[in-house]
């Protein structure tokens, strides 16, 4: 992925301190070196002390440029004790569904970054909200794009250019991201979102910039 012109890779991480997986977390940070940042996925994986440990061993590392989902997610009183605990910074928020929820995070500085989903978050009107309070509070976010379709994408593009904290937005895996052909459900559409590599450009089309081919659409619908 670096050899491809990205700045930063994800991987998970979700095994114990001093396992196998942690070794796997070292020998990528070290590949990636000073090219990039490596996030790290945890997916809720770690009670605090766990993540704790965990987390400064990430330290350590130098390029490690988030620690994302250390927690359950409705484990939000325990964030700002990681989030204090550690150098690198905590991400959180692709599960969480309201301002409200992200009102008491960052409160309580219980981020460092966020990354709302806008098909979970409220969708465009309410992850606009997120952010803007995320910005109040000095806090960087991120749209989580996980394996969404065309419609999903392009919201969470116009999002991030439209706010003044979003730092970065996920690609899903090096192949979507460069293959523009059938990255992000092109196929389905009449012209399609482009990428390149750590790059996603604006579609300027009206609405959300993007028009579906129904041809393609109707192999998909069901019922």
């Amino acid at each position: 992925a670096i050899e491809a012109g990205f700045t930063a890779v994800k991987m998970g991480f979700s095994k114990g301190v001093g396992s196998e997986d942690f070794a796997r977390v070292r020998d990528i940070s070290a590949a990636v070196g000073d090219r990039g940042q490596l996030l790290i996925d945890s997916l809720g994986a770690f009670k605090l002390h766990e993540a704790v440990s965990a987390g400064r061993k990430l330290d350590e590392l130098g390029n490690v440029g988030w620690f994302e989902d250390a927690l359950m997610p409705e484990d939000t009183a325990s964030y700002s004790a990681l989030a204090e605990a550690l150098d690198t910074a905590v991400c959180v928020g692709e599960a969480l569904s309201n301002r409200f929820q992200f009102r008491d995070l960052f409160s309580d500085r219980g981020a460092d970054i966020v990354n709302p989903d806008v098909g979970r978050a409220g969708g465009i009107t309410e992850c606009k909200r997120i952010a803007d309070m995320a910005d109040t509070f000095g806090i960087l976010w991120s749209p989580h794009v996980s394996s969404g379709l065309p419609p999903y994408v392009a919201a969470s593009i116009h999002l991030a250019v439209a706010t003044p904290n979003a730092v970065i937005m996920e690609a899903g895996n090096i192949h979507q991201a460069t293959h523009v052909a059938d990255s992000r459900g092109n196929v389905l559409l009449k012209e399609p979102l482009e990428f390149e590599a750590g790059m996603a450009m604006v579609p300027e089309r009206p609405g959300l910039g993007i028009e579906f081919d129904e041809k393609e659409l109707q192999k998909i619908v069901v019922g």
